[in-house]
């Protein structure tokens, strides 16, 4: 198809000044990178009269999109800039109380990737956890358009709390998430039916938070947290969530038995955010010195380990590799994610803790694990140096903000993430691409209506690409 795309409301109006600097869009979607399906990049500014913004592709095509204040691009008219092209120049211009005849503002680019990226996203909604939990529920979206669903909500649960919607892979028929209160379970769904699982009376009282699937999808990985909850009177940060305790477990979805390691259940040490890594071989996790809490919690570091797995067994190997040491690099380090060509670890950094969520200084840090050799020998590092050897730049992706849970899109080409870096209370989803050796700029999770974003009392928490 050529020729030139118009979507117009009332008409092309001309701007009589021209700014030589970018627009202050929200969202900030100024030199982004993305996929090639992703839904429009509605934006706007805040407090215009009218916002007009001409969108081109590389080979020639436009669209005209213009309202009051935010923007609604045409669907239709959006992906076929997409599909036709390689990079979009925006040109938008803007009439407020600073330009009443209008001011057209510098274009900017946005950088279509080839890269695939997995169609849906899971998350669950919540309120900020001092609110309590009487409306929630996990969710699925269609990142193509702005279509979601409900997969389970606690309207029918007497207002119970639920978490931790983990997929398997972003395998959306294998999955498990947790119910709490009275009526309290862990739920496992495979080979289309749900398990309703008392993991307590598996493990002498335990039960399970931040699961991890082994891609066989025999196993889970579990800790079990014992989460209390505080605030400041005099801090940056107001809340402090924090564990009296944490241990380490696996289920065995064949079986239906708990398997534990005494190393990883004793007083002496708290363990917490496991993962497995793609092959299957090794179990990732955070480990920490128990302390006094919460009186010593600016005490409280997590070192980032990983230790042989047997998928046969289900049992932990001996050796215990260090790849964050807290006790070289200080810090708290929590949430490990490998890419899934088992290359890199992802992972978050803050001053202490258990919660990055909480921390302003919460950044997203990664590192290599796998050596050129040992990837043509088909081997991850067997002695890793840790995290300070290794390091990749992250800057593009952090913020003065929070930022959070991760995770990985399954061709490991795209990163979603939780950050409040829009307004500092409420976590908002990014994504970002990562093209084997740099990561883009961040974009957030297009909505129809802008408007959501900025209203929504809601916090998103949890996300997982979903195919």
């Amino acid at each position: 198809m050529t020729g030139v795309l118009l979507l117009v409301s009332c008409g092309k109006r001309e701007a009589k000044d021209f700014v030589d600097a970018l627009p202050a869009i929200f969202p900030d979607y100024t030199e982004v990178t993305v996929p090639h399906t992703i839904a429009p990049l509605n934006f706007g500014v805040t407090g215009a009269t009218h916002v007009q913004a001409y969108i081109r592709n590389n080979k020639g095509k436009e669209l005209l999109a213009e309202a009051d204040e935010y923007l609604c691009i045409d669907p239709t008219e959006w992906h076929e800039l997409l599909e036709d092209g390689t990079h979009l120049e925006v040109e938008v211009s803007v009439w407020d109380d600073a330009h009443p005849d209008g001011a057209t503002y510098r274009p900017f680019g946005i950088h279509i990737s080839s890269d695939d990226i997995d169609p849906n996203v899971t998350y669950r909604l919540i309120p900020p956890g001092y609110e309590g939990w009487q409306e929630m529920g996990i969710y699925e979206r269609n990142m193509s358009n702005y279509e979601v669903k409900t997969l389970v909500d606690n309207a029918n649960d007497r207002n119970g709390c639920m978490n931790c919607h983990t997929p398997c892979q972003g395998d959306g028929n294998t999955y498990v998430y947790h119910l709490r209160g009275e009526q309290g379970a862990t739920i496992v769904h495979h080979d289309g039916t749900d398990d309703r699982i008392d993991l307590r009376a598996l493990t002498q009282g335990r039960h399970g938070s931040h699961p991890a699937w082994h891609p066989s999808q025999r196993w889970i990985a579990f800790s079990s947290n014992d989460t209390k909850q505080i605030f400041y009177a005099r801090s940056k940060d107001k809340i402090e969530a924090f564990d009296l305790w944490s241990d380490l477990f696996i289920y065995d979805v064949k079986n239906k038995r708990a398997l534990l390691d005494e190393r990883f259940t004793d007083s002496l040490h708290w363990e917490s955010y496991p993962c497995f890594s793609p092959d299957g071989r090794w179990l990732y996790f955070s480990t920490a010195r128990a302390v006094h809490m919460p009186e010593q919690a600016c005490e409280l570091h997590y070192d980032l380990v990983r230790v042989p797995f047997d998928a046969e067994t289900g049992q932990l190997g001996a050796t215990v590799d260090t790849l964050y040491s807290t006790s070289q690099r200080g810090g708290t380090a929590l949430i490990p994610r490998v890419s899934p060509d088992g290359r890199y670890l992802l992972y978050t950094v803050a001053e202490y803790g258990a919660f990055n969520l909480y921390h302003k200084e919460a950044d997203l840090e990664m590192i290599r694990i796998a050596t050129p050799q040992s990837e043509a020998e088909g081997m991850e590092m067997s002695t890793p140096k840790g995290a300070i050897d290794g390091l990749v730049d992250c800057s593009a992706i952090n913020s003065d903000d929070a930022e959070s849970y991760h995770a990985w899109s399954s061709n490991g080409r795209w990163m979603l993430f939780s950050s409040k870096r829009t307004d500092g209370r409420y976590t908002r989803l990014f994504i970002a691409h990562w093209d084997g050796e740099r990561w883009g700029k961040p974009f957030m999770l297009p909505q129809q209506d802008v408007k959501l974003d900025i209203m929504l009392m809601m916090a998103y928490n949890v996300a997982e690409f979903r195919k």
